[in-house]
């Protein structure tokens, strides 16, 4: 079993500690006119990288959201931190305007050749589809599409879908499109669900099979990190374990730590201990951050 990273194939055994959602360069300033959201300090994102404990990166930003696979490349190159890229569009209204002339089909043309040929012209294969998301309480005739075009996309392929959920929300609606194609629950991530921390909410979703991303953490204007831990333990008593991924989703340039933020190692700094202390143990961190990221990422 394999993962394709910026440079090239590993072994899914070489993955080490893995944060399953994040953003090494990204550019939602436009839309959301907001300079903070041009998230493209290359050298401070090095720095930290290079400082952390992380092994291995998935980073999700995909076509029409500030992706540049060359700068993915050098960061990977100069921190020696696995940098897995991804393929896919986001969620309205960052869908580039040119895909909404494009049919479900045409669309996945696209993704499967930058998982088989490479993006960008780069010859850097994407191995996640994703993030792809949906808007909060709906999914719109676009996102729909996108969704399918995953979809498809996948069945062709075998890479895991990754999806955003607007503050948690229609992770059900998605799942339920998912099992109507008969995607593989256990190449699905449904991501952001700790913006969302509802105890019965979290068991449906658990009972589908898919992963939970608990990958929003740090974000204390959303829900704090106490609560979190007490959602994956749970879960984890109700014999979810091996479905929880953890991540921050690092977007702006304000959540670096030399601005002011938590910065990409708060998970281990910060994280980690608080959860030991509520009596998360380390086999259990380990299959958070290590065992369940290689099966799911693994093709």
């Amino acid at each position: 079993m394999a993962i394709y990273t910026v440079n090239g194939k590993i072994k899914s055994e070489d993955l080490g500690r893995t944060y399953i959602h994040e953003h090494l360069h990204i550019d939602l300033s436009g839309v959301k006119q907001d300079e903070d959201a041009k998230f493209d300090d290359v050298e401070a994102v090095i720095t930290e990288l290079a400082n952390s404990q992380i092994q291995s990166l998935v980073e999700v930003t995909n076509i029409g959201m500030g992706r540049d696979v060359e700068t993915l490349r050098r960061i990977s190159q100069t921190t020696g931190v696995n940098v897995i890229a991804s393929t896919g569009c986001y969620k309205e209204p960052f869908i580039p305007a040119e895909m909404y002339q494009l049919s479900e089909g045409e669309i996945a043309e696209i993704f499967i050749r930058e998982i088989e040929e490479g993006m960008d012209g780069t010859g850097v294969k994407a191995h996640i589809i994703g993030e792809v998301g949906t808007s909060k309480n709906e999914i719109t005739p676009m996102e729909m599409r996108m969704l399918k075009a995953s979809i498809l996309t996948h069945l062709e392929t075998g890479h895991p879908i990754f999806t955003h959920t607007t503050l948690g929300t229609m992770a059900l609606e998605q799942l339920d499109l998912f099992a109507q194609y008969k995607v593989d629950p256990g190449k699905i991530l449904i991501g952001h669900l700790d913006l969302n921390c509802n105890r019965d909410y979290h068991l449906k979703i658990a009972d589908r099979g898919c992963y939970l991303g608990f990958d929003t953490i740090g974000k204390a204007k959303y829900e704090s990190d106490d609560v979190r831990i007490e959602h994956i333990k749970y879960l984890i008593e109700r014999g979810h374990l091996d479905q929880i991924v953890l991540s921050q989703d690092m977007t702006r340039k304000s959540h670096l730590k030399k601005n002011g933020g938590i910065g990409f190692n708060y998970l281990f700094e910060e994280f980690i201990p608080k959860a030991k202390e509520h009596g998360i143990t380390d086999e259990q961190l380990d299959q958070m951050l290590i065992h369940n990221p290689r099966r799911l990422l693994a093709v």
